[in-house]
């Protein structure tokens, strides 16, 4: 466990929080008007590796060698010049500090740090955090990696250490549909970075995927984007708790470590292209929940009907946003192919029914 204090004048701004991995919807903008929940599950924190947040630089300004050498390898609106190794957390979970009254800017509904931190610690006035709330963003506060100090707290590591199969199994997470018939915004995250992950990984060469949940996840996007052939790709699910998948297998789905965020390696020379662990074990290990009557019992199979089951009203759109800033951090996006399906997207008058 670690606690985060001030680094100018040692006050204590958080509660004992135990690292996990960056989630992949941690800068995502999702719908309009949107209020989105908490970012970080209380008693948690992430770290972000890549610079966030103001002073950004065009595109123009920056060019590609100075753009690649910072890990970005495709046009980019701007890129942002501040620190790398922001840590996020949950609101809830920060102690000691107070807004600045003059960086309180936002868009609609509350905070979007869009005027640099806006949270300073109480005991010195040091500015040391932003908090963004406002519709459409993910609730957090962000820390200024320069401005707090970790130190070493007592309580125990939130998550499994290594890859046991029952823990990653049972990871919580979102379901992919609510009862409205919504996708959720994780699910669409998620897409958005796997697809990225997966076109690089097919080389150009079509997909043969899977029916069910994971055809509706990135079935429709791989059938557009990749083009029609016979000679196709097999791609198949491998993690802890699965059975070996088949050697036929081209590709194959794997869960990021909830704690560390490394992605679980595979036997042989197939590749693996990672997922978040919830939405991973959601495909690996389907939970339709069934109905439990108050006595008796029902056929396997039969679903409840009350609720009703949750089925989406829309096909699943991959977070337009996510996809293109993955796909622009991957060294494979240089090649012609690749760079076309990235310049189509960002086109944004390409595929308006897909992102």
């Amino acid at each position: 466990m670690t606690v985060f204090v001030c680094a100018g004048c040692g006050a204590v701004l958080s509660a004992p929080v135990s690292q996990v991995a960056l989630p992949v919807h941690a800068h995502q903008k999702w719908g309009n008007g949107v209020l989105l929940p908490v970012l970080m599950e209380s008693g948690t924190y992430a770290v972000d590796p890549d610079p966030w947040g103001p002073p950004w630089r065009r595109w123009s300004e920056v060019g590609e060698d100075e753009a690649a050498a910072r890990g970005v390898f495709a046009p980019v609106y701007a890129l942002s010049y501040g620190a790398p190794g922001a840590i996020v957390v949950a609101p809830g979970d920060t102690r000691g500090t107070v807004l600045i009254p003059d960086r309180c800017g936002g868009h609609c509904c509350g905070l979007t740090g869009g005027d640099g931190p806006n949270l300073a610690c109480e005991r010195c006035g040091r500015a040391v955090a932003t908090r963004i709330d406002d519709c459409s963003l993910w609730q957090a506060v962000w820390f200024a990696p320069d401005a707090v100090r970790a130190l070493p707290a007592d309580g125990p590591a939130v998550g499994p250490s290594g890859w046991e199969a029952a823990a990653i199994r049972e990871r919580p997470g979102p379901p992919p549909v609510d009862q409205s018939g919504q996708w959720s915004p994780q699910w669409e995250a998620a897409a958005g970075a796997g697809l990225a992950h997966l076109l690089a990984a097919s080389s150009g060469t079509p997909l043969n995927v899977p029916g069910g949940l994971l055809r509706d996840l990135f079935g429709r996007a791989l059938d557009v984007l990749l083009p029609a052939g016979a000679a196709a790709k097999t791609l198949a699910l491998a993690g802890p708790g699965l059975p070996v998948p088949d050697p036929a297998a081209d590709i194959v789905l794997v869960p990021r470590h909830p704690r560390t965020g490394d992605p679980w390696q595979p036997s042989g020379t197939v590749r693996a292209v990672p997922l978040p662990t919830e939405v991973w074990a959601y495909l690996a290990f389907p939970r339709e929940r069934l109905p439990v009557p108050a006595s008796g019992g029902l056929p396997d199979g039969v679903l409840r009907d009350d609720p009703p089951p949750m089925r989406p009203w829309r096909p699943l759109w991959p977070d337009r946003e996510i996809f293109l800033d993955t796909l622009a951090r991957l060294p494979a996006v240089r090649q012609p192919w690749l760079r076309g399906i990235y310049d189509r997207v960002r086109d944004r008058r390409s595929y308006p029914h897909l992102f």
